[in-house]
């Protein structure tokens, strides 16, 4: 669209269904850079992607005609096909829904090193743990017991 200026900066995070770990090392840059293909294909900018075992955080440069949810939604989509087709994971799965963190462009250089940085943070902090203190620190009013649903939840 003429006339219209932007600078969209999001931080994603999403896990894998019940927090299972099924992001495989051997296939996960692959992973990153299929998911970075979805994102760029849609002319928005990848500018960090990183995982765990259970958990992706995505730092992206959004361009304004793409809601952010319908981005994620197909990243989710298409991923869970390439990660079914390519490696096998017939059971995989994301979990429902995702958190966003918005970012000015000072804030950045932070934000990806925070994100290159997974596997140090995840020394010390869970996911969950990971999560909160995210949800927390950026002012997102929650409900812990909607965050996250386990394998068990509806088991009495």
């Amino acid at each position: 669209m003429a006339n219209t200026y932007t600078q969209l900066h999001n931080h994603v995070v999403f896990a894998t269904k019940y927090r299972e770990a099924f992001i495989h090392s051997g296939w996960q840059e692959e992973l990153h850079k299929y998911i970075t293909g979805i994102v760029q294909n849609y002319e928005h900018k990848m500018l960090k992607i990183n995982s765990m075992s259970d958990h992706v955080h995505l730092l992206i440069g959004m361009r304004p005609h793409q809601s952010l949810s319908s981005l994620i939604q197909t990243v989710k989509s298409e991923s869970t096909k390439w990660i079914k087709d390519q490696n096998g994971c017939n059971g995989f799965a994301w979990q429902a829904g995702f958190g966003a963190f918005s970012h000015s462009k000072d804030q950045l250089s932070g934000v990806i090193l925070y994100i290159e940085h997974q596997k140090e943070h995840h020394r010390v902090e869970t996911f969950r743990e990971e999560y909160i203190r995210i949800l927390k620190e950026s002012g997102v009013e929650f409900d812990e017991k909607y965050i996250f649903h386990d394998r068990f939840d509806n088991c009495y």
